[in-house]
């Protein structure tokens, strides 16, 4: 089960880095339709960066209260996947083949990390 909040812890901390640094950036390198401004990507980066904390907390110091547990990752996973799939569904993810692919991919990642996480509950 480590190994698999290690993955989350990587994989958050990862993206929600890249959407808080350089979320303008990030649009055009990932083939997303580039938004005027970068406030709601920073957000989510933060948001992200915030979960992958908590997990990290959550492996570091088990008795803490407050802390992200494998149980609590299910849900966040799994709504997030709606939320990526639901717009690749109606057509509106992405103007370019590269961003619906992206989408597409973290999606499927999401999906599975959740459906390992549901197996090791």
């Amino acid at each position: 089960m480590q190994q698999i909040l290690w993955a989350e812890i990587i994989v958050k901390g990862i993206l929600g880095a890249v959407l808080f640094a350089a979320p303008q950036a990030a649009s055009a390198v990932f083939g997303m339709q580039r938004p005027a401004t970068g406030f709601w990507p920073r957000v989510l980066g933060g948001t992200v960066l915030g979960i992958a904390a908590g997990v990290w907390i959550g492996l570091k110091f088990p008795n803490a209260h407050g802390a992200i547990g494998p149980a609590g990752l299910i849900p966040i996973n799994l709504f997030a996947a709606a939320a990526l799939i639901a717009p690749l569904i109606l057509g509106t993810a992405a103007p370019s083949r590269r961003g619906k692919v992206v989408i597409a991919a973290c999606a499927f990642l999401l999906l599975a990390l959740a459906f390992l996480e549901i197996a090791h509950a």
